[in-house]
């Protein structure tokens, strides 16, 4: 029996935190019709479906750090969280389906790239929605620190409030300081 996960990251485009990534082995149970792009899914909807796909699936989180994705770059550094993702799961798969066009550095393992795979392929969407609730929830624990930064509406994207408040409030540790507009902050 083939035993295919999917694997996305969420969070290299954030200015904020480390990268995270899930891996996913789906159980032939779950409702597949009910698992889409975590993008497209609203909060609450990808709250349910997180607690859904847990209960039905093999699961994985892996991350890499902000002084990893400084240090490395944040391509690598995504590739990198997928790796430990992959090799956290209680299963080896037969093959790993992974959301984008580069592969993470695994010996031993059938890796397949899929572009857009969050979007065609179930285990990808559904890796892609419990790395996207893991790190909201860790982003959302860092906004009580930080309330001034709206990190609990934006993740830690650039927005126009986030941007602002680095203005006024310059930048914290949890910063990507090799990040734009970051960077030329210095």
């Amino acid at each position: 029996m083939r035993i295919i996960a999917g694997v996305d990251e969420v969070g290299r485009g954030s200015l904020v935190g480390p990268v995270y990534a899930g891996a996913v082995i789906l159980n032939k149970s779950i409702n597949k019709k009910l698992l889409k792009d975590s993008k497209i899914l609203s909060k609450k909807k990808r709250v349910e479906l997180y607690f859904y796909i847990k209960k039905n699936s093999i699961w994985a989180i892996g991350q890499a750090s902000i002084k990893e994705i400084e240090k490395m770059n944040i391509l690598h550094a995504s590739l990198l969280a997928m790796k430990r993702a992959i090799i956290k799961l209680k299963k080896k798969p037969s093959l790993v389906l992974i959301d984008g066009n580069k592969l993470p550095d695994l010996k031993n393992y059938n890796l397949k790239c899929i572009v857009k795979g969050d979007q065609k392929i179930s285990s990808i969407s559904a890796a892609s929605i419990i790395a996207k609730v893991s790190r909201d929830k860790f982003i959302t624990t860092l906004s009580k620190k930080f309330r001034n930064y709206g990190w609990d509406t934006n993740s830690g994207y650039g927005t126009k409030k986030h941007l602002s408040a680095i203005k006024k409030f310059g930048i914290t540790k949890y910063h990507r300081k090799t990040f734009s507009p970051i960077s030329n902050l210095k």
